[in-house]
């Protein structure tokens, strides 16, 4: 009997162990709690996945009320969905947003980064999620039409923009910043700057707003992924598995169709 009374409460405090062992909380060598996605991948925040996007770069985030909409916020949503997690939207400044993906911020950034080298020397990107392309847009009455007229010319740029490598190249001289490309086009159509240097769909869609605006010569193609931090590997080949889904059931090219009445998630000839 004083066998079996020993046993007894051993035996529940071992299953107590083994409950408490289970669910999405791993523990690494420290000791310390890990949240992680049903496969594994580290997240910040138990069941949920936290994404950046500037919410200044209509239609692809803008804020809609206090929440922000737009392409990438769709489109990080249902990534979301594909990874079994609960979307978090985070509002952040575009120059600052790969800064944040690499210090652990957001577990990721869906904010139209177009792939470069630099930035790949701080984050890892995940699959084109669509593609865009840089192009000049001017005032109607300039005399810029291609690369060449650029030269000695005042462009402006977003902040953080991977374009104003370009505008430095063609113009010889160091861009003017702005805190986003729909205000630096509002602000060329204003009478300031020369031209702007942004990606063909965003200026396309400035134009529909009526802004006196021109676009003039593409400078290329770009791919647009999603950034997150270079430790975690295993998300983006969880992102990767999703953006793979979401075009093959038809998810992208729908919610490409909503804001743009086409398909930019496929690659252009």
């Amino acid at each position: 009997m004083k066998k079996r009374r020993f046993w007894v409460p051993a035996l529940f405090s071992v299953a107590v162990l083994l409950l408490s062992s289970c669910g999405s909380n791993e523990t690494n060598g420290n000791g310390d709690k890990r949240n992680s996605t049903a496969k594994g991948s580290p997240i910040l925040e138990d069941g949920k996945f936290i994404f950046a996007a500037s919410g200044e770069f209509h239609p692809f985030s803008y804020m809609d009320g206090n929440q922000m909409s737009g392409f990438d916020i769709d489109v990080g949503n249902a990534i979301s969905d594909k990874l079994g997690l609960e979307p978090v939207q985070k509002k952040y400044k575009f120059a600052g947003i790969v800064e944040g993906v690499k210090s652990g911020k957001f577990d990721a950034a869906v904010a139209s980064h177009t792939i470069n080298e630099e930035r790949k020397k701080h984050v890892l990107f995940s699959k084109p999620y669509y593609y865009s392309g840089p192009q000049i847009f001017t005032r109607p009455e300039a005399d810029i039409q291609s690369a060449d007229d650029l030269k000695a010319k005042e462009i402006a740029v977003s902040k953080g923009s991977s374009y104003a490598d370009i505008a430095k190249e063609h113009s010889g001289q160091e861009p003017k910043y702005y805190d986003s490309d729909v205000v630096a086009l509002e602000a060329l159509a204003n009478g300031k700057h020369d031209a702007v240097v942004t990606d063909f769909v965003t200026g396309a869609e400035a134009m529909k707003k009526k802004l006196k605006i021109e676009p003039q010569k593409r400078l290329g193609q770009s791919e647009q992924a999603i950034a997150v931090s270079k430790e975690n590997e295993q998300l983006i080949e969880e992102i990767n598995d999703a953006i793979d889904a979401l075009r093959k059931d038809g998810t992208l090219r729908q919610i490409s169709e909503k804001y743009f009445n086409e398909d930019i998630t496929v690659k252009q000839d």
